[in-house]
């Protein structure tokens, strides 16, 4: 009976816990809903639906013409516009390389094998595409969203279990997360770091929730979660406008509520939901903080931050009044201009048949029956397009550049200052990254952040063994055997930079050379650094069919790793010099602290010596 009356107990506290996470996710949507319809309207405009508003209500509506001969056409300028930007960002991209805090042997390594880890996650979930989705959502909307998530069903499979079910390694994911799936706590929070609670919310099928939690729930239709209704092809209604706002079937919303840690959770919270039920209870799964603590597995990217805000702002909010000016302008215009073509026609009443010409205009040798002793149908004369319309539509062209930080030579290729020399059009170009510098700052700490995560998420479920295949020196692919204990994801430092081209590279090697920047006191190059240039240039084919010095290289750190367990003897075929150089290198990289480990690689050198000479 009271084993019973427990279980009554813990139901009863779930369910009022699904209550209360439901309820917290209402009124977090509930506070936030003029947010969505801003985004919302901001997807109209790109997208090219640029006749609709935010009604007094706080809904989206279509606007209708004064008139019903009014042209309402879209000349969208900020679609190209936002292209621009997020193509201008790609270039500017920061890249995932991890730099050595020393010298040492064990520094070195540890970030090679950072670096590799993370080219090797980025090449395999096309970390780029990810991030164009997420810029993509942070210049529209104004707020993008990555999350990084360890996957337990991907990865090598090492195994099954009772079922027949294979067993997998598990690898890392990222994916890119809009602002309509992200519920903090507080709206006035200016850093993730200063919310307390984040919900994440999206509608998914309830199959998907049987194959992730194995439970059964209730599917229904969804059409009006934000989620849902968006086409970014044809614009957004809301289904009272005559639109048909997409919908899912037999869906649920999964709801996700993350606390931070404090005192009543040490290690954090993480209750999932969806419909009724409660999915999971427990810790914060990830120790994805800087020094192993639990935090939200999220970054967030922003395209314009705003003081006292969450969720950012974007050039779109900014360029929308100017759009529905430019658009009032070309179309009357275009009015005007039609009424010059075509011409108004005045006539007595009754004099002819109004319906008819009204119908048919005067189109070319149109025979005009009027009536007798009534004036003649006449054209009523117009005046000369103003040139207002023109300083108006110059004026607007100009605010465009304005506002959105996109020169026309970045926008439309076109060089309006006449500069010819490329030193001053690179100038140019430097100063619309400059008037960027918010978005490209913000989008380089959220990779920089997604990339730390990435690490801490190997740290903590890499295992004692995994093998990862990387670049070695020479353009050689190797297999290496690493665990959790060879990464060190709290000390490791990002290389500041950003990605360069292959072309950009090659110009800054040969204006290097040029410079006689990469020779040796002797005015020489090394073979090192000629293999070096090679490969950089594209012919690393090169140095492995005229020069083997790399092969020695790695023989001898093979060397070394084995002097740490072992006696090792020089053979005959060794090149002594690199080989002595290589060893010298483990000697003063913290070898010398390990007495036993000293004393082997000096009797190394010696036996090189011996048979150098």
């Amino acid at each position: 009976m009271r084993q019973e009356q427990k279980e009554r107990m813990e139901e009863a506290r779930k369910a009022a816990l699904v209550r209360e996470i439901a309820a917290d996710f209402e009124a977090r949507r509930e506070a936030r809903r003029s947010l969505e319809r801003g985004w919302q309207l901001n997807m109209n405009f790109v997208s090219g639906n640029q006749y609709c508003d935010i009604s007094t209500a706080g809904e989206i509506e279509e606007e209708t013409a004064a008139f019903y001969w009014q042209s309402r056409r879209c000349f969208n300028h900020i679609a190209p516009t936002v292209d621009t930007r997020i193509a201008r960002l790609a270039k500017v991209r920061p890249s995932l390389e991890v730099r050595a805090f020393s010298d040492a042997d064990d520094d070195v390594k540890t970030a090679r094998l950072c670096s590799n880890i993370l080219k090797a996650v980025r090449n395999r979930i096309d970390l780029d595409g990810i991030i164009d989705r997420a810029t993509l959502w942070s210049e529209t909307c104004g707020t993008a969203f990555y999350k990084i998530v360890w996957n337990y069903e991907d990865g090598m499979v090492i195994g099954t279990d009772d079922t027949g079910h294979s067993i997998r390694e598990g690898d890392v994911n990222v994916v890119a997360l809009s602002p309509f799936e992200v519920y903090p706590d507080s709206l006035t929070a200016e850093t993730l770091e200063d919310v307390k609670s984040l919900i994440h919310a999206k509608a998914v099928s309830v199959s998907e929730v049987r194959e992730r939690f194995g439970v059964e729930v209730a599917g229904e239709k969804i059409s009006d979660f934000p989620l849902v209704p968006f086409s970014a092809a044809s614009g957004w209604k809301r289904p009272s406008d005559g639109g048909d706002a997409p919908a899912m079937e037999d869906a649920v919303i999964l709801i996700e509520r993350y606390t931070r840690p404090c005192g009543q959770y040490p290690d954090g919270r993480l209750e999932i939901v969806a419909a009724d039920k409660l999915l999971y209870e427990g810790d914060l799964p990830y120790r994805n903080g800087d020094r192993g603590e639990r935090v939200f597995p999220f970054v967030r990217q922003t395209c314009i931050p705003l003081a006292g805000a969450f969720f950012g702002t974007s050039v779109v909010d900014r360029m929308i009044p100017l759009q529905r000016a430019y658009n009032a302008v070309r179309n009357r215009k275009h009015e005007f201009l039609n009424r010059l073509s075509m011409g108004v026609i005045a006539v007595e009443d009754g004099s002819v048949d109004a319906e008819d010409l009204a119908e048919d205009g005067l189109y070319p040798g149109k025979v005009i029956v009027y009536r007798r002793g009534s004036e003649k149908p006449g054209f009523l004369e117009s005046a000369t397009l103003p040139s207002e319309f023109e300083k108006e539509e110059e004026r607007l062209s100009g605010e465009f550049i304005l506002v959105s930080g996109m020169s026309e030579i970045s926008r439309n290729s076109a060089n309006p200052t006449h500069v010819t020399s490329a030193t001053g059009l690179q100038l140019l170009i430097d100063q619309d990254v400059n008037r960027m510098h918010m978005s490209v700052e913000s989008m380089e700490r959220a990779v920089r952040e997604t990339g730390k995560q990435i690490l801490h998420l190997y740290k903590q479920f890499a295992g004692a063994r995994r093998v990862l295949r990387m670049t070695g020196t020479g353009g050689y692919a190797e297999l290496v055997e690493f665990g959790r204990s060879d990464i060190s994801a709290d000390d490791v430092q990002f290389v500041s930079g950003y990605e360069r081209t292959a072309e950009q590279r090659k110009e800054d090697i040969l204006h290097l050379l040029s410079l006689g920047l990469l020779r040796d006191e002797d005015g020489k190059f090394s073979d090192d650094t000629r293999n070096r240039v090679l490969e950089a240039l594209g012919y690393g084919s090169f140095d492995n069919a005229r020069d083997i010095s790399h092969l020695h290289i790695r023989k001898a750190e093979r060397e070394n790793a084995l002097l740490a367990e072992r006696d090792v003897e020089a053979d005959g075929y060794d090149d002594h010099a690199l080989h002595i150089t290589e060893h010298v290198r483990a000697l003063l990289s913290g070898g010398e602290e390990d007495a036993a480990l000293r004393e082997r690689i000096l009797s190394h050198i010696a036996s090189h010596k011996k048979r150098g000479a």
